[in-house]
């Protein structure tokens, strides 16, 4: 099998940093989400690119009545109340902003262009790390993300867990859903999941520096040990951190840093995993699209070259799978 090259994106709209911003701190990169979302699509296609988009359950509602009908039984009871989605939804004065929370449009879109795959990032942003919530609330919470996808004919079967904040024991519940696979976090220490309170200034600051020196290697990996276990941990290899004006000076640094991982996974015929947010984009659009397109022109080269294939999370887990049986 030939060297893979895997994006997920993380589809959150505001439900995803509405506990660490104000919307008016955020606006600028919420106004411009959808741009560039048509943005990267259209390099995908142009490069044909395949992607998973692992996409919060809210934003399948056209509004917060429909919402509110499909709640689960079960809710987490974070200790920091202001991480509850759930509270939001009672405490928000929802006036013309639902652009911001819901967006079954754009998911429709994504869904209509070939090699895209609709997986989950939960129902409501779901932390998994946190004090106060449960594996009960957490499979009400994945359950319902699940119904509310398949209703509108989308099967499930990738994951990705808000923040990172994988659980290793909450991973029987993904078997039990059928989900195939998740994203794991990079191996060094500094990646580690962890909840709101071990974010430190000092893990920020490695994980800024690892963007443009490599301090934690190049983090591709063998399919041979992705496939040991179901589900499949298909873990992240490099977060592509937006366009800063401040350190513009060194983004050649930052794609010389991706573009070395990219040629390992192809020559090692291993596994490369890019992710980020499309709201990550929002605020320099222009920037951040030619970025990735750096990025889609190098993958042309090691596809041409070396075989390197593009594919999203289920066509990974579907190798994966074949591979575990065998």
């Amino acid at each position: 099998m030939p060297g893979i090259f895997t994006i997920s994106l993380d589809l959150e709209l505001y439900w995803g940093v509405r506990d660490s911003r104000s919307f008016s701190d955020y606006e600028a990169n919420l106004h411009g989400e959808r741009d560039a979302i048509r943005g990267i699509l259209d390099l995908f296609q142009a490069h044909d690119v395949h992607a998973t988009w692992a996409t919060i359950g809210f934003l399948f509602f056209k509004d917060i009545d429909e919402l509110r009908k499909h709640l689960p039984r079960v809710l987490p009871d974070y200790r920091r109340h202001q991480l509850s989605s759930y509270r939001y939804i009672d405490e928000h004065t929802w006036g013309d902003d639902d652009v911001y929370h819901f967006a079954p449009d754009t998911i429709e879109l994504i869904r209509s262009c070939a090699g895209q795959e609709i997986g989950t990032h939960t129902f409501s942003h779901y932390y998994c790390l946190e004090e106060g919530q449960t594996i009960e609330s957490f499979r009400a919470d994945l359950q319902a993300a699940m119904e509310v996808a398949e209703a509108r004919g989308i099967p499930i079967t990738s994951l990705v867990f808000p923040r990172n904040q994988g659980n290793p024991a909450y991973l029987p519940v993904l078997d039990e859903l059928r989900i195939a696979s998740y994203r794991g976090n990079e191996n060094a220490s500094f990646y580690k999941p962890r909840n709101k309170q071990g974010q430190s200034a000092l893990v920020r600051a490695l994980r800024l520096l690892d963007a443009y020196i490599n301090l934690s290697g190049y983090n591709t990996y063998s399919l041979e040990e992705c496939a040991r276990k179901r589900p499949f941990n298909i873990p992240a290899s490099r977060f592509l951190r937006p366009y800063s004006h401040s350190l513009a000076s060194l983004d050649s640094l930052r794609l010389r840093r991706i573009k070395r991982a990219m040629r390992d996974a192809a020559i090692g015929n291993r596994l490369f995993h890019l992710w980020w947010h499309p709201h990550n984009f929002g605020a320099d659009v222009k920037h951040n699209l030619a970025f990735l397109q750096n990025i889609l022109a190098y993958y042309d080269q090691l596809n041409q070259r070396y075989g390197m294939q593009s594919c999203n999370m289920g066509e990974v887990a579907v190798v994966l799978e074949r591979m575990h049986v065998g």
